[in-house]
């Protein structure tokens, strides 16, 4: 399968790389960070992984899809506040039949990349996995998790049936679910849980739960979005949110979250598809959402000096 990775962050690298490994795939990634991608054509991808270093020889890189042309998969990867200008820039890989495949953190981009290609031309799903830019051409995989993709409304088709078995030939534990966009709400609920909070305090993920003052904001943040959600009548796959969303600060608790991540680097984080979004949602429902609104709000603060 010909696939583009359209945003060659941690993540975008993280799934390039794997999916690379099979001679069965032609993967490029597509960025503007040319030190980056001309790092990944001449040494090849570096991946740390559970101690080891890893070299992906196969994944290739440009900075003008134009030079790609057209792929049967386009993996969608750029930060949310991106997801427009990313897929508009990108045009050129995209056919008729061309699938987009949404992974990425916050609410509104399946609805973005939709208004830009069709909406049948898009699926989308979320990872588990964490990773973090170490350099120019070298990531770190901090933690695995599984994949979860499927058909936005529900149905079973061949297609999506065809790119889980991409992913899971390429060693990522992939599932098809037939409720993804609840599955895209319990991971907003677990990012309204953590991204803020670390990148706030400055604490890795699993350091949230060493503090009780930190920890009560936690849960709170998660509680006024699962209101939200049921207001809304999303259909959550998780009954327990609040729990839900600790252990995953547990299952990852060396991460440095993404928006930790962008704060450490100065650049804009994506707040606002996520505590942002809850705060914009129970507004529209006339639900009272005081702890995002002041996550939210520190954050955008801390971003002014950017």
């Amino acid at each position: 399968m010909k696939i583009a990775i359209i945003g060659a962050g941690a993540m975008g690298c993280l799934y390039g790389a794997k999916l690379s490994e099979s001679l069965e795939n032609e993967v490029i990634l597509i960025d503007i960070w040319k030190e980056h991608i001309e790092s990944i054509n001449e040494n090849g991808l570096i991946m740390e992984e559970n101690g080891k270093t890893l070299h992906y020889n196969r994944l290739k890189g440009t900075l003008d899809a134009a030079e790609a042309g057209i792929y049967d998969l386009a993996v969608i990867f750029v930060k949310s506040t991106s997801t427009s200008a990313g897929v508009r820039s990108n045009r050129a890989v995209f056919g008729p039949d061309t699938i987009a495949l949404t992974l990425q953190n916050g609410l509104g981009n399946i609805e973005i990349i939709s208004k830009e290609i069709g909406a049948q031309n898009v699926i989308g799903g979320t990872t588990a996995h964490g990773a973090t830019i170490l350099g120019p051409g070298r990531i770190f995989h901090a933690g695995s998790g599984k994949t979860t993709i499927g058909e936005l409304n529900g149905m079973s088709t061949n297609r999506i049936k065809n790119i889980a078995d991409v992913l899971i030939k390429a060693g990522l534990d992939t599932e098809i679910s037939n409720n993804v966009l609840g599955l895209i709400w319990d991971k907003l609920l677990v990012n309204v849980g953590i991204n803020a909070l670390t990148g706030i305090t400055g604490l890795y993920n699993g350091e949230l739960l060493d503090y009780p003052e930190i920890e009560i904001l936690l849960e709170a943040a998660v509680q006024e979005a699962d209101s939200v959600a049921a207001a809304k009548g999303i259909k959550l796959g998780c009954l327990d949110p609040v729990g839900h969303a600790k252990y995953i600060c547990k299952a990852t608790a060396a991460n440095k979250s993404s928006m930790l991540q962008d704060i450490l680097n100065k650049k804009q984080t994506e707040i606002d598809m996520i505590n942002g979004m809850i705060v914009q949602e129970g507004a529209s429902l006339g639900i009272s959402t005081p702890v995002n609104m002041t996550l939210t709000n520190l954050i955008r603060f801390i971003q002014k000096s950017f």
